[in-house]
């Protein structure tokens, strides 16, 4: 290789060349259509198996020709419609939620200390761990016969057989993903100087709280069950009776199509915490940090 070479090396000429895809590899990315698009609607599929349900009961109580014990589904939401028409299905599950969102939120602070204390000393931890074993298979419903005694006959104890069936599904929930939060996780927040609260709000609470939405999902479907059979075990609560007590009373009058009625706004009022307000949290927190799969 000569000086001038090493020097002046030769230019390679520049070539353009276009590249196009197989032919029988068919279309790389294309529009959706209309019926793609509703199947890979999660609503509209839901909607669709709702609708399916609808039709088997309509079709199923048409056949069995029995009103007085299974009403048909057009008879249950004649019922339904005449009671929110009314304005006693909105008053009822107006006292029911008053009652529930009180021993709820109740349950979930109570649960917050006890994890609290659990996750930062031994003593806290075997003391949760015992008291999780011995209340959390206890049924709430068995303590309403104490909870009469102990409070009377009124919302008091309610709000205590609700904070019961809340506290220990969710602490449990709580304290499993604090212990699930890898070591990695924590030695990065004490690189960045995070202690204290700042260190449980930064990396503690984030990491594990695909956990903690599971324990509230759990204590929320505990405290509705809990409730409405609650209210229909004693009805009333401060001179007024919620949705249970509604179902209660039209099922001693045998008017069967209006506890179908009653028993399809539980299930309506499931759904909507379900599909709105818990979509909604898992859409901004887990979601979105790449913790969950939609």
């Amino acid at each position: 290789m000569t000086a001038t070479t090493r020097l002046h090396p030769p230019v390679r000429p520049e070539r353009e060349c276009d590249v196009s895809a197989p032919a029988e590899l068919g279309d790389v990315a294309r529009p959706l259509s209309p019926m793609e698009r509703l199947v890979e609607n999660a609503a509209v599929r839901r909607g669709l198996i709702l609708v399916g349900v609808a039709l088997v009961w309509e079709f199923y109580a048409r056949w069995l020709e029995s009103p007085l014990s299974f009403p048909t589904f057009l008879d249950t939401l004649e019922a339904l419609q005449e009671g929110i028409l009314s304005g006693v299905i909105p008053a009822r599950l107006s006292v029911t939620l008053q009652t529930l969102v009180t021993g709820y939120f109740l349950g979930l602070v109570i649960a917050a200390v006890l994890t609290t204390v659990a996750v930062t000393t031994r003593i806290g931890t075997d003391l949760l761990s015992t008291f999780t074993a011995m209340f959390n298979p206890l049924p709430a419903i068995a303590l309403l016969p104490l909870a009469l005694l102990w409070f009377g006959l009124g919302r008091p104890s309610l709000v205590f057989v609700i904070v019961h069936s809340v506290l220990w599904a969710v602490a449990l929930n709580m304290h499993s993903g604090f212990l699930s939060v890898s070591e990695t996780l924590r030695m990065a927040g004490r690189t960045f100087g995070l202690k204290g609260l700042r260190f449980v709000f930064g990396i503690l609470i984030p990491a594990a709280f695909p956990a903690i939405l599971a324990g509230l999902k759990i204590g929320w479907a505990f405290a509705w069950r809990t409730l409405i059979a609650a209210e229909l075990v004693f009805g009333v609560s401060s001179g007024q009776g919620g949705l249970g007590w509604y179902i209660f009373e039209n099922r001693n009058t045998l008017n069967t199509a209006s506890v179908f009625a009653g028993l399809l706004t539980v299930m309506a009022v499931g759904l909507l915490v379900e599909a709105v307000i818990f979509r909604i949290i898992e859409a901004k927190t887990v979601r979105r940090w790449g913790m969950q799969r939609g």
